[in-house]
């Protein structure tokens, strides 16, 4: 059984290039049945892009300070993981350097290290030879569907701004990793010095890993727009992140997707406007760091032609029918590389969707419940406030408690580590007074946001939603600068007992007055009523850190 029931929206036929074939479902079956095995890692999605990077950063600590690598081999390590997922075209390059260092390092190696190492080096290769046996197959089978039919992409003369965003994140992020390489010989300790060589060979990899990600991704995108591409017909539909999923033509029902790939539209006022870098940049950084809510819905499927050939990796033109009769076909130009879906993946993508639309259905009574009885109870007065409450005091209970475990178990023998320990103890200074005093008034003119410096004020026609997103109370404000606060949620309890979360019940109301201004409050707020500024807590509970490390470090 389906979600989607719609018939598809069609492409109108003077966008469709003549000799176009449909890739049909005996077709699109030979193309999946060549994707690598279900065993074998296949590209992450981009929105998980800063997970992985931090628990790369991790895993390059621990391997640091509890196990005696060198530096050199604690740096590449954890970066052979990422090259293995992220960019198999390194792999190739990286295994032999990394078999050379454990050969030259074997004699100062522990066994299990050894094994490690070795293991992983084999598990990356065959990984890569793998993927890129299937690519080739994938490519041999798109080819042969098309029967050499090729169309000129449209916007093919249109500005590219793929890769941007990676090859100025990779040029600042390689500065302080060459830094740290030229000043490890200055530290006074042998502890220190490797520290500072591991950190600066993992960031320098980390920023060579972007630019190349950068490069190859405006390379492919360039490359297609250059000469005539491939051309097939499918269907395409979009997921909770706003990917393009592709399906084939006669799959109506959306029963067995077959890859999803990160697209942007064409607009028509972005060609040849080179002062919308900028702008550009900022919407591929939401993109990649801030995916959409989760609603659980399937998008209707759309008509498309397809541009490019399909296969792992791949850079292609999604050319679709527009959402709404009557307005003109979408072009979307892929922002990242295609990721096929083997036959396990896709059954259980369809089973969660499936999951997803029972709890978004139970949700969205729950949430038209919940509005229905805000603005039925909503008294209109001069001036409504919220704060900080029982959830938000465990939150801050729980944080401090996570910092008072690294000041337990830290191991602070070396500048390195005590500089990390009081870093992390002063992110819990600025945090704790916030979860701790935060506080919302709304007036006639907007909301109020106290914070560490002096209150924020956001106008009403700026604050474009307030919801709750897992555990945290998100507030949408149009030029970007959004406000969120986490607190612990159980949502089986709450249903179990018929509990509303603080921050659902908040929601809805500041939802009910963004969408009804005859809801907002008819007064303003004095100066006292929008509360405190928070950077004295701040400042005092990061003094009394830094005094509490000081006495441990001086006895």
């Amino acid at each position: 059984m389906t979600t989607n029931v719609q018939e598809p929206s069609l492409l109108p036929p003077s966008a469709i290039p003549e000799g176009c074939v449909p890739w049909n479902g005996e077709h699109a079956r030979v193309w999946a049945d060549a994707a690598v095995p279900w065993w074998v890692p296949v590209r992450p999605r981009r929105w998980s892009f800063e997970l992985a990077l931090w628990c790369a950063v991790l895993v390059a600590f621990a391997l640091l300070t509890t196990t005696d690598l060198p530096p050199e081999l604690a740096a590449l390590l954890p970066l052979q993981v990422m090259w293995s997922l992220w960019r198999p075209e390194v792999v190739r390059f990286s295994a032999p350097v990394l078999i050379a260092l454990v050969a030259i390092r074997a004699t100062e190696l522990s066994w299990p290290a050894l094994v490690c190492a070795t293991l992983l080096v084999l598990a990356s290769v065959t990984a890569t030879e793998l993927r890129a046996r299937a690519r080739a197959r994938q490519r041999r089978s798109a080819l042969a569907t098309a029967g050499g039919v090729t169309a000129v992409p449209p916007d093919a003369d249109g500005r590219v701004r793929r890769g941007g965003l990676f090859l100025k994140f990779g040029a600042g992020v390689g500065v302080p990793g060459v830094v740290l390489i030229a000043t490890a010989d200055l530290w006074r300790w042998t502890s220190d010095r490797q520290v500072a060589l591991a950190e600066g060979l993992f960031i320098v990899g980390l920023a060579l890993t972007m630019l190349l990600s950068g490069a190859l991704g405006r390379r492919r995108a360039l490359t297609l727009r250059a000469t005539p591409a491939t051309v097939l017909r499918v269907l395409v539909g979009k997921d909770d992140h706003e990917d393009a999923v592709v399906y084939a033509t006669d799959d109506t029902e959306a029963l067995r997707p077959l890859f999803t790939v990160a697209t942007r539209a064409v607009r028509d006022d972005e060609n040849g406007e080179e002062d919308k870098d900028d702008k550009g940049d900022e919407e591929e950084l939401e993109e990649l760091l801030d995916a959409p809510a989760k609603t659980g819905a399937r998008a209707p499927l759309r008509e498309a032609v397809l541009y490019g050939i399909p296969c792992d990796g791949a850079e292609i033109l999604l050319l679709s029918a527009a959402k709404e009769p009557g307005e003109p076909p979408v072009a979307e130009w892929s922002t990242g590389p295609v990721r096929p879906l083997a036959a396990g993946a896709a059954r259980r993508r369809i089973a969660r969707e499936k999951r997803a639309a029972v709890r978004a259905a139970r949700d969205k009574a729950r949430d038209e419940e919940l509005a229905a009885t805000v603005r039925a109870g909503t008294v209109v007065v001069p001036v409504r406030r919220w704060r900080a409450g029982p959830v938000d005091w465990l939150a801050s209970f729980l944080t401090v408690q996570w910092c008072l475990g690294y000041f337990l178990l830290g191991i602070d023998d070396s500048l390195w580590f005590r500089g990390l320990l009081l870093l992390f103890g002063l992110m819990c200074a600025v945090r704790v007074p916030v979860k701790l005093r935060w506080r919302i008034t709304a007036d006639r003119t907007g909301i109020w946001l106290n914070r560490l410096r002096a209150p924020r004020h956001i106008p009403w026609d700026e604050l474009r939603a307030a919801r709750r997103e897992s555990f945290e109370l998100q507030l949408r404000v149009r030029d970007g600068d959004n406000w969120a606060v986490a607190a612990p949620r159980w949502a089986w309890w709450q249903r179990r007992r018929g509990l509303i979360h603080p921050y659902d019940a908040l929601a809805a109301e500041l939802s009910a007055m963004i969408a009804d201004p005859a809801l907002r409050p008819t007064g303003e707020s004095e100066v006292g009523e929008r509360g405190r500024q928070l950077w004295p807590f701040a400042v005092l509970l990061g003094l009394a850190w830094t005094a509490l490390l000081v006495t441990r470090w001086l006895s």
